[in-house]
């Protein structure tokens, strides 16, 4: 009972300290952009004034907020799954244009269908194809020890072109546009607020983030996928295969990274457009290192990047101070989040060779 206890609190204890790391990561890169914006001589409060004016300002830019929102939760969740099996992600890119073009297909094939079929038909085959393509470094890895990260790099160049040649010739619409014929409107996600991009996407990533956490703290998959992340050797000892969970997690991860695809194509665009993700897949990295891999850390994390990036637009028209600030801040956070693990690693060098 005391061990459970003692368990319990130092879990408690690791929670807090990464919420105020992050917390304070936020605070400090803020800081740093303000004085950024004041040296170059505007105003950090006219900034910043409309960067939250254009995130949050009316309903409408509550709206933008969260459609920006929506693809980085699938994305820092995809990455947060790899990342607690020890293993690095950064396929997401290549994984949501393969599982979009492959949701988009179906819709296209099967107009004829009811929506109550046609659509979760669409999702759920485009879902298949993201997990079977997020699985193939998982399966390289664990049959062969290839680097993850090699694979799933150069599995982006071959998602990106691969879904540029379906959209330019075998399902090229008509015109100088590359991009598929709309979809049915039977396979469509409907709108939330009507004449925004809001879509019933953010319906399907707040269930996304539940059943992450539940899979991976309430069930005995999850269990072996964060033993694994934690020390491979040990739960091998332990009887928890190494090989099926590295296979298992970074084929979910493939999978729910494809939604980020899925719901922008049939919620958004309402067809599949050539090069239309501005980076999701990489952006949700940086969310998922933000929100310490923990689903609910990876919301809090996307709704800032959201943030960021709809009052960007803002402040770039009602000021003279560029949008790149954003870029900026972006970073930053993402350096000082990292910067008590790299300080504690050099420390620990340095105390080890003394």
């Amino acid at each position: 009972m005391n061990s459970k206890v003692k368990n319990r609190a130092l879990s408690v204890s690791l929670i807090t300290e990464d919420i105020i790391i992050s917390l304070f990561s936020i605070i400090l890169a803020l800081l740093v952009g303000a004085i950024i914006v004041f040296f170059l001589g505007n105003s950090p409060v006219e900034a910043y004034g409309a960067l939250l004016s254009g995130a949050f300002g009316s309903v409408r830019s509550i709206a933008g907020t969260l459609t920006k929102t929506v693809p980085l939760i699938f994305t820092g969740l995809a990455v947060a799954i790899a990342f607690r099996c020890g293993l690095f992600n950064i396929g997401a890119e290549g994984q949501l244009y393969v599982g979009s073009i492959a949701g988009a297909i179906v819709g296209l094939s099967l107009p004829f269908l009811p929506a109550v079929i046609l659509l979760p038909l669409s999702i759920l085959s485009g879902m298949l194809v993201g997990f079977l393509w997020g699985g193939i470094p998982g399966f390289l890895k664990a049959r062969f020890q290839t680097h993850e990260v090699i694979v799933t790099v150069m599995l982006n160049y071959v998602a990106i072109f691969l879904t540029s040649y379906l959209v330019n010739y075998p399902f090229k619409s008509d015109g100088m546009v590359a991009q598929t014929d709309m979809l049915p409107s039977a396979a469509q996600l409907p709108k939330i607020i009507q004449k925004t991009q809001l879509s019933a996407g953010l319906f399907i990533a707040i269930a996304a983030v539940f059943l992450v956490y539940w899979f991976l703290w309430k069930t005995s998959w999850g269990y072996e996928i964060r033993a694994v992340g934690e020390n491979p050797s040990a739960a091998e000892a332990g009887g928890i295969g190494r090989k099926k969970n590295t296979f298992l997690a970074m084929a979910l991860s493939g999978s729910i990274a494809s939604l980020a695809g899925i719901t922008h194509v049939h919620g958004i665009y309402g067809r599949f457009i050539e090069g239309y993700s501005p980076g999701f897949g990489f952006t949700g990295i940086a969310v998922a290192v933000l929100g310490r891999n923990h689903p609910f850390g990876v919301v809090l994390s996307a709704i800032l990047f959201g943030a960021l990036d709809a009052g960007a637009l803002r402040m770039d028209r009602t000021t003279e101070i560029s949008s790149d600030l954003v870029i900026v801040i972006q970073g930053l956070v993402i350096l000082f989040v990292a910067a008590p693990g790299i300080i504690r690693s050099i420390s620990t060098r340095f105390r080890g060779g003394k």
